[in-house]
């Protein structure tokens, strides 16, 4: 097979594709990888190396790369699904390192908007991972259901509700109110770049909550204790939850609070830890004993090696910071139901987080005492999770007059 048959990039100096293979599997083996996972893809990739020398190829100016490997993999003795699995990895690595150009990129014109909307979420709005996770999903239906961009001109105010309202049987109220929130920050968006001449932010209505918020279950201190006891903490995967629970169950943080900790973060000397808010705002909260020891012993045993700078990380290679909130919320998901504890309906990380407002509240704290410890920057926000003590009202609550029946 002879160079002609893939260049067609510019001239290029080849880069050492051997030294790369090293610097790729030491990555391996940093990342967690066992020691059989390591020598197998060298073994699948070095020939790879081998045949571009003797062929003449020159991978830098390869447009398309699939092609060579196909190539390649055309030999004999070749075990198909492994040796490409191995290629392609070796390849997104020197692409990662800027060895070779990054992979060309086809996009339609609505995945350009979306692209180009998500782009201005970060770069001006300055909003975070999450938000603009949340938003993606918002614009994404709405694009296609709007054919958008080529039918920007059609666009008007009844569409944009009728297409609001049929999310509305879909989804929860919370849900949707997020949903209308996206589309009216991308409406904006499309305003700014030209793509409609009127603000049809305004056309969408504002989502109400037609019946009051129903109260979250409750754990009580004896429940917490139940739950942190299912743990295994003998095991890998349980040094991981126990140290997860501490942090939700003692000091009330948000799934996406967990999953943002680095090690930095914790400052044993001062006892304290930063946590990374809603907001982008930062907040210092004591490092209890009980959630430092289960840190530790998950450093100690449990999280391993690894060049990300991240607390929690993936159990399985490769070993990088966990993704996504939801992993924290299956977390306490698990243990609730190892428990006996699991509620009906939806129930992630956050009922820890009403648990600790509720347990305050029982142990007379103030308000504005859970609010510095949840951290909320509006007391009105704080007064949601009062309601949750039922207790507490009852002892509160004025008899009716000419009513006699205590309050049930």
């Amino acid at each position: 097979m002879s160079e002609q048959h893939f260049a067609s990039g510019p001239s290029c100096c080849e880069p050492d594709l051997d030294h790369h293979l090293e610097a790729f599997l030491s990555g391996l083996t940093q990342a967690g990888y066992a020691e059989n996972t390591r020598r197998g893809k060298a073994r699948r990739i070095a020939p790879f190396i081998q045949w571009t020398h003797r062929s003449g190829i020159r991978l830098c100016e390869v447009n398309d790369l699939d092609a060579c490997i196909d190539a390649f993999l055309a030999s004999p003795g070749r075990r198909l699904y492994k040796h490409r699995s191995a290629l392609q990895a070796f390849l997104a690595y020197l692409r990662e390192a800027k060895v070779l150009p990054p992979r060309p990129m086809k996009r339609s014109t609505a995945d350009a908007l979306r692209h180009s909307y998500l782009e201005h979420l970060q770069s001006q709005q300055g909003l975070s991972a999450h938000s603009i996770a949340a938003y993606a999903v918002s614009v994404r239906g709405f694009i296609e259901a709007m054919h958008l961009p080529e039918e920007a001109a059609d666009l008007d105010a009844r569409a944009i509700q009728r297409y609001l309202l049929t999310l509305s049987p879909e989804h929860a109220v919370a849900t949707v109110k997020v949903y209308a929130a996206g589309l009216r920050s991308f409406l904006r968006f499309c305003l700014l770049k030209g793509l409609i001449s009127r603000d049809f932010s305004t056309a969408l209505p504002c989502i109400g909550r037609c019946q009051p918020k129903p109260m979250p279950p409750i754990l009580g201190d004896e429940d917490i204790e139940r739950v942190l006891a299912t743990v295994d903490r003998s095991s890998l995967r349980g040094c991981r939850e126990f140290a997860v629970l501490q942090l939700l169950a003692r000091l009330g943080l948000r799934a996406s609070e967990v999953l943002a900790l680095r090690l930095e973060d914790l400052h044993w000397e001062q006892g304290e830890m930063l946590v990374r808010g809603k907001g982008a705002q930062f907040d210092r909260l004591p490092l209890l004993q009980d959630v430092g020891d289960a840190i530790v012993q998950y450093l100690r045993v449990a999280r391993g090696r690894s060049d990300s700078r991240h607390l929690f990380l993936s159990r399985k290679a490769p070993r990088i910071a966990l993704q996504d909130p939801s992993t924290i919320s299956a977390i306490a998901h698990r243990a609730l139901e190892r428990a006996g504890l699991l509620p009906s309906g939806r129930v992630g990380a956050h009922i820890f987080r009403y648990s600790l407002a509720t347990r305050m509240l029982r142990h007379g704290a103030s308000l504005s005492e859970i609010a510095e410890v949840l951290r909320h920057r509006c007391i009105a926000t704080t007064q949601g999770y009062a309601n949750v003590d039922l207790e507490r009202l009852r002892d509160v609550a004025q008899a009716w007059p000419g009513v006699q029946e205590v309050v049930q």
